[in-house]
């Protein structure tokens, strides 16, 4: 957020269903002087409608409004106005949930429950350009990226085993044997040891024999 912003009090609104959990939002946000709260709002096509006229810097949203899922809310306030910083407030934690809610432009994802001076303290990090997690939502988010890696990883290396006649003919044009050599030495075609030698080319991601050689030498597969 720019200097410029910070010289006035934080435009907000708050999308919550639920009277108390609002009030009490309202009531930690009015009591620092760095906030005004512009917008109190318990349904989500209200306040589609209503954000839309308005110039927020933040905007604090729930996911389990009573008519529409506080997702399209964040979906429609980040089209209208991409600037806004926007917090996810609310009980429903589970891995789609959060994906498609910072898919939809989620700055920031908190679950009910946390202390008031931890929520005052996230709602200024995301006013400072952070994005507050919950340790809970950081964790699957984090788990989530590793699997994705292992899981990238393991295709990778599928990918880049070579089948028994693959490191056979491979090992030979290595060894300098020519494509009629190779192709008399393991009673196959020359035709077929050309399409063995493409499958390995795709796999090593090399355009020729020479390059294919260096690579499975690099990766090991072949001495």
């Amino acid at each position: 957020m720019s200097a410029a912003k910070l010289n006035r009090p934080i435009r907000t609104a708050i999308v919550e269903d639920d009277p108390a959990s609002r009030k009490m939002i309202v009531s930690l946000l009015q009591a620092d002087p760095d906030y005004i709260v512009v917008a109190e709002l318990a349904e989500g096509k209200a306040a589609i409608a209503a954000l839309a006229r308005l110039a927020l810097d933040i905007a604090l949203v729930d996911i389990g409004l009573p008519d529409i899922s506080g997702i399209d809310v964040i979906r429609s306030l980040k089209s209208l106005h991409p600037q806004c910083n926007v917090l996810v407030i609310t009980t429903f934690g589970d891995e789609k949930t959060v994906t498609s809610a910072l898919e939809a432009g989620a700055d920031g994802y908190l679950l009910k429950g946390t202390a008031l001076e931890e929520l005052k303290r996230d709602i200024r990090a995301l006013r400072d350009g952070g994005s507050p997690l919950s340790p809970m939502i950081a964790r699957k988010l984090l788990n989530r990226l590793q699997t994705r890696a292992a899981d990238e990883r393991a295709e990778s290396a599928a990918e880049t085993t070579l089948t028994p006649r693959e490191h056979e003919i491979l090992d030979m044009i290595a060894k300098g044997f020519s494509y009629a050599e190779t192709s008399k030495i393991c009673g196959i075609s020359p035709a077929t040891v050309h399409s063995h030698l493409k499958s390995v080319y795709r796999k090593l991601e090399v355009h020729s024999k020479t390059e294919a050689v260096y690579e499975a030498r690099r990766r090991k597969l072949i001495h």
